[in-house]
């Protein structure tokens, strides 16, 4: 059965294998610093590791739940996630505005605006929630 194992900062999802009678922890992927489970760590799983059966469902529940506990219980994780807003928000506003038309790779340009646009989308969800109290209780509990 896959989990997820803290280990420093950093998250990774792991799997206990018995080898020679011993237990041995496979590496399945490293989460980061915070654990995410998203597409692109499953399809990465599904091509190491083609023969193992995991619970995503379950293990998004639970990478859900880690995360959550994380940002009550650790500011720093609210200060280290505001420090990266504020840069990427820096490198966005220093962007000249012909940039993307001078860039030669069109395929690029269109990936760019495609996740600006949906950076956009994200960030209108999470300032809805906020105004209906969504942010606000998540405070409350801290």
């Amino acid at each position: 059965m896959a989990f997820i194992r803290k280990r420093g900062n950093v998250y990774y999802l792991v799997h206990n294998v018995r080898r020679k009678g011993q237990v041995r922890q496979l590496h399945l992927a490293c989460l980061g610093r915070r654990p995410r489970i998203d597409d692109q760590v499953i399809a990465g799983v599904a091509a190491k590791h083609p023969f193992l059966r995991v619970n995503w469902d379950d293990l998004k529940e639970r990478a859900s739940q880690r995360l959550i506990k994380t940002v009550e219980e650790d500011a720093q994780y609210l200060h280290n996630l505001l420090s990266e807003v504020r840069e990427f928000h820096m490198s966005i506003a220093g962007l000249p505005g012909p940039i993307l038309e001078m860039a030669g790779d069109h395929d690029l340009r269109a990936q760019v605006l495609t996740e600006l646009k949906l950076l956009r989308g994200t960030l209108d969800v999470k300032l809805n929630s906020s105004r209906r109290g969504g942010l606000v209780s998540l405070r409350a509990k801290s």
